[in-house]
């Protein structure tokens, strides 16, 4: 498995190069990052959760260690996380039940 610690030190240091050269960019993606903590309709912990479940579903690596790290320091449980995973697992199986019947249409139009 990956060192998860060493790979967020790497990230990091990575994405402070990338602050350097393009720091509008990296602005701009704090401003989207917190603006959840303004409205303040969910709680941190709820935020977290919702982004390992994204985390998983667009496969992002240094997504799931940012927010496992960030999850586990608000007192998210592992049962916790693992029913936030849950949540990922089947809205992933529902996208792919609802693109296979998209198949069987493209099949089915492509047979006439």
């Amino acid at each position: 498995m990956l060192d998860w610690k060493e790979y967020r030190s790497e990230l990091f240091g990575r994405i402070g190069e990338l602050s350097k050269i393009a720091p509008e960019t990296i602005k701009g993606y704090q401003t989207l990052s917190s603006a959840g903590q303004k409205t303040n309709h969910l709680d941190a912990k709820q935020r977290e959760l919702i982004a390992l479940a994204v985390a998983v579903t667009v496969r992002c690596d240094g997504c799931i260690v940012v927010h496992t790290t960030e999850a586990q320091k608000l007192g998210a449980t592992r049962e916790e996380i693992a029913e936030a995973l849950g949540v990922a697992i089947s809205v992933n199986a529902g996208a792919a039940l609802v693109y296979s019947a998209r198949v069987m249409d493209a099949a089915e139009a492509i047979a006439k």
